[in-house]
């Protein structure tokens, strides 16, 4: 009779991590991490935030951060990549489905804008903070990786649009762009100080009006001189 084969050891811990895994580990752990890097990064700028101090905000310890992502870039770079950019894909596909009518751009845009500041109410802070302040950490890539996809595409909508006639031609097209950014994401970012100043709500709703009704006239431009 052949002896039996001795059976593998069984494993004591079935559930174990791999090596060099830290714990705590679940799906929505990543996600988490850079939820608490972009609340990092709103209220203390991305060069005043250390790993150690995101940690905290997502109430994990320094080795499990490191261990998804590394460095601050990395977590910057997720951030860009995973929370900013879709906002602004989504502005970008609006914009686009808006057809080449003036009042149909600057009213998606207004509403668009504001719309993603009423989802992502980081949004204002992070692109004043980050953007527009010299040495900004998001700068480089409003270049080459925004400005291509939502203020050239409009301002050369508006262009084609004022070669047709239907824009003020005493307008330029990229300083309209400019001039849409300027009265939907800087309201919004100053908003808090403008209520207390008012004593009012100015909501989003509140801006997209007068930002548009302060636009129509000017847009038109006059018919005769």
């Amino acid at each position: 009779m052949t002896p039996a084969k001795p059976s593998a050891p069984r494993d004591r811990n079935p559930g174990r991590r791999a090596p060099g895994r830290p714990g705590n580990d679940s799906p929505d752990l990543r996600p988490r991490l850079i939820d608490a890097a972009l609340a990092c990064f709103v209220r203390d700028g991305i060069a005043g935030t250390s790993l150690r101090g995101i940690a905290t905000q997502a109430g994990v310890t320094p080795a499990l951060l490191n261990y998804y992502f590394g460095t601050k870039l990395a977590l910057r770079d997720a951030v860009f990549e995973e929370r900013l950019m879709p906002a602004i894909a989504t502005l970008r596909q609006h914009i686009a489905d808006a057809g080449d009518d003036v009042h149909a751009l600057v009213s998606t845009f207004v509403h668009g804008v504001l719309g993603l500041v009423d989802t992502h109410p980081w949004l204002p802070t992070l692109w004043v903070r980050e953007v527009l302040s010299e040495g900004g950490a998001l700068r480089e890539l409003l270049f080459s990786r925004i400005g291509p996809i939502v203020p050239q595409m409009l301002a050369a909508r508006f262009a084609e649009a004022q070669k047709r006639g239907q824009l003020n031609p005493d307008l330029d097209p990229r300083l309209l762009v400019v001039s849409l950014i300027g009265l939907t994401l800087f309201p919004a970012a100053g908003a808090p100080i403008w209520r207390q100043v008012f004593q009012a709500d100015l909501s989003t709703g509140a801006m997209a009006n007068h930002a548009l009704a302060l636009l129509t006239q000017g847009i038109e431009g006059k018919h005769e001189r």
